[in-house]
């Protein structure tokens, strides 16, 4: 369990330095000039990327509170096992804030067609990489 946790460490901490680099854009942007331009679709889904960003930041950094919670508890399979959770569900949002988030530059920079065909190319690529893949890898190996 302790090789499980430190493995789950090293991989939150990657993946919380991109979904706070993410938030904090995120946040600076409705102090830009341009702001303002912004139709009804592109600001409700900036909106909708801002809650994600945020909640990936929180399902992410999650583990570590509860880690604080249960020190010296003896719940370590527990901690671990809820680490898990929160990292896979924390992925999941993440991936739809980076897609939605490629998607709103380019329906700002571009038009409202590019910003679907990214947000949908980077869905898929995400859906590849992190799911697809290693499923295929554990099918890959379940066959050995």
């Amino acid at each position: 369990m302790d090789r499980n946790w430190d493995e789950l460490l090293q991989e939150l901490r990657v993946t919380q330095t991109g979904a706070q680099i993410l938030t904090g854009f995120l946040l600076t942007i409705p102090f830009q000039q341009r702001f303002g331009d912004l139709d009804a679709y592109q600001q409700d889904l900036y909106l909708v990327l801002v809650v994600l960003a945020a909640l990936a930041t929180a399902l992410i950094v999650a583990p570590v509170s509860v880690h604080r919670v249960l020190f010296r508890k003896r719940m370590k399979p527990e901690l671990v096992d809820a680490g898990n959770v929160l990292a896979r569900a924390g992925l999941a949002v993440l991936g739809l804030a980076l897609a939605g988030s490629a998607s709103f530059v380019f329906d700002v920079v571009l038009d409202r067609t590019a910003g679907y065909v990214v947000g949908a190319v980077g869905l898929a690529v995400l859906a590849v990489c992190w799911w697809l893949l290693p499923v295929a890898l554990v099918r890959a190996k379940a066959r050995d």
